[in-house]
């Protein structure tokens, strides 16, 4: 399965649907953000379609832990992680589940060349392969079933 499908099963093409918040905002804002949208983490951006960064709702609980609800006044872009690792709509699933786990992240932008066009979580992908396996699965049961 590739991420272009994925992409396509949750309904938003082209980007739209993905939650952004410009650097300058406080991580305050992002945190309420999360909450609303009831998502883990969000794109920081200045235009919605360029990637800044990411902020996590473990980003924030991390730096609560460590520094205190100081930390809530700061800007995003302070906060963010900058180093952002994307994706591209024609890998596979399975290489961008095993970058997801490996780096220990849990969110990647869909990039078209500088364009974010969707974000996937490590969720959106195992239920695109559970999906698949379970398609597999009645496929070889009705072969072997006759049906």
């Amino acid at each position: 399965m590739l991420v272009q499908q994925i992409l396509k099963a949750k309904g938003a093409p082209g980007g739209a649907g993905v939650v952004t918040i410009t650097p300058d905002k406080s991580v305050s804002d992002a945190a309420q953000l999360l909450a609303e949208k009831r998502i883990g983490a969000v794109v920081v951006s200045p235009d919605g379609q360029a990637v800044a960064g990411i902020l996590s709702e473990r980003d924030i609980v991390r730096e609560l832990g460590r520094r205190g609800t100081g930390c809530l006044s700061e800007t995003v872009g302070e906060m963010m992680t900058r180093d952002i690792i994307t994706c591209a709509p024609d890998e596979k699933a399975d290489h961008v589940l095993a970058r997801m786990t490996g780096g220990r992240f849990r969110h990647m932008p869909v990039m078209e060349g500088e364009r974010m066009i969707g974000v996937i979580s490590i969720g959106d992908v195992v239920k695109a392969r559970l999906d698949e396996l379970s398609m597999e699965q009645e496929a070889l049961k009705g072969m072997i079933m006759g049906y």
